[in-house]
């Protein structure tokens, strides 16, 4: 992730053009919410749009996909077609970061998205996505891994083939050029 500690307004005002405009292409994602109130949220959150920014800028097309009742928090995820470009050949943590030792990774899925300012998806979260399109027909994208299987050195990612979403597991310190991982972010 670049260094960027805060967006300039023309960055700013590039960001809620693309924004604005995948909002308006997706209305299926994100029914009965108003782009006034959500430009409102986000001019008033600048570590988040910093945060939605680098979403954008590691190819993962981020977009609402609802909000939060109780918060009022609009909740983001990364809505590309495949698993972002930006964020491929990261194994999953930085533990399995440091137990690779012959061809490690530049960086681990954790590790990037913390950088970032945003969480992994969740299997269910994941599958929520599914829901809202096609997503990884061609790529896979580690998920957040339940402590237990973490613990056994294994980590979970999903993609979706044959008509249906998988969810596998693989060796945490793997990685490959067409897996990255997809966040969350809630605003």
């Amino acid at each position: 992730m670049a260094e960027l500690k805060e967006l300039s307004a023309a960055q700013q005002e590039e960001l809620l053009t693309t924004l604005k405009s995948r909002f308006d292409e997706n209305k299926s994602r994100h029914e009965g919410l108003e782009w006034d109130k959500v430009e409102h949220k986000l001019k008033s959150n600048p570590a988040k749009m910093l945060s939605l920014h680098e979403m954008e800028r590691t190819g993962g097309e981020p977009d609402i996909v609802g909000m939060e009742e109780k918060s009022g928090a609009y909740i983001f995820y990364d809505c590309s077609a495949e698993s972002p470009k930006g964020r491929r050949s990261v194994c999953y943590d930085p533990e399995a970061l440091a137990s690779r030792k012959k061809f490690p990774p530049k960086n681990s899925a954790v590790e990037l998205a913390a950088k970032m300012g945003i969480e992994l998806l969740s299997e269910e979260q994941y599958r929520e996505l599914q829901q809202l399109g096609t997503f990884d027909t061609k790529t896979s994208s580690w998920l957040k891994t339940p402590e237990e299987i973490r613990k056994l050195g294994g980590a979970i990612f999903g993609d979706f083939r044959f008509g249906r979403v998988f969810i596998y597991h693989n060796g945490a310190e793997s990685y490959y050029a067409a897996r990255g991982f997809r966040g969350i972010l809630k605003v």
